[in-house]
């Protein structure tokens, strides 16, 4: 159920990127079928894969492998597999449809955004360059704060780098690790539905998107 009488106009949007600025499953499951085929294995279909493409490699590598990080052989399938990512991080990786324009519109509202991602800052960088989102405000990686998402320090470090208090601010994302890592940080919550994200009825965020365009409606029913 939607709640957006509790939210109020950002200063600044914050969006989550694999699975919801970018549809990156396509090269993400790829990596991790490379490494199968390297070990003689049948690729993973894609439809089993996509799902889990916002959990990164540790989900990835445990829906190809049944492997934890806790597991010995665990490290070396992860190596492999960003092996094969960081060479072609962007062959088939676009922007959802309706990105392009929400963020567009929102420079034309004065409202800024931002990037906060748990993928580490040597493939966060290359890949936003190469996908048309180099003009983010602020680029907060899996390795800029001392926790990752679904702690707070990624989005408390990213108000901090705006100027701006984490309450002026939304957060969208399709993880569950977003929408918690928002409301410990103080910061509007909105699922992205369009993404990779599974039941998040249950997580309780101020507001569930079913399309970019519908944030940028949202935005227009505050400010009527």
């Amino acid at each position: 159920m939607n709640h957006p009488v509790s939210l109020k106009k950002p200063k600044y949007i914050l969006f989550d990127l694999d699975g919801t600025l970018a549809d990156s499953a396509p090269d993400l499951a790829a990596a991790i079928n490379a490494v199968r085929t390297e070990h003689g294995l049948p690729p993973v279909p894609y439809e089993q894969l996509r799902p889990v493409a916002s959990a990164g490699a540790p989900g990835l590598v445990n829906a190809a492998f049944h492997l934890t990080p806790q597991n010995e052989l665990y490290g070396d399938i992860r190596e492999r597999f960003l092996h094969h990512y960081s060479a072609n991080i962007a062959d088939r990786t676009r922007l959802f449809d309706g990105i392009p324009e929400l963020l567009a519109a929102l420079r034309r509202l004065n409202i800024g955004w931002g990037i906060v991602t748990n993928k580490v800052s040597k493939l966060t960088l290359p890949l936003i360059g190469k996908i048309g989102l180099g003009d983010a405000d602020c680029v907060i990686s899996g390795d800029t704060a001392a926790r990752p998402k679904p702690h707070p320090d990624p989005l408390l470090e990213a108000a901090r780098q705006l100027h701006i208090r984490p309450e002026e601010s939304w957060f969208v994302g399709d993880d569950r690790r977003d929408i918690q890592a928002g409301k410990a940080a103080g910061t509007g919550t909105i699922v992205a539905q369009w993404g990779y994200c599974s039941n998040p009825a249950s997580w309780n965020a101020d507001y569930m998107a079913e399309h970019p365009g519908h944030i940028l409606e949202l935005l227009h029913s505050l400010t009527a």
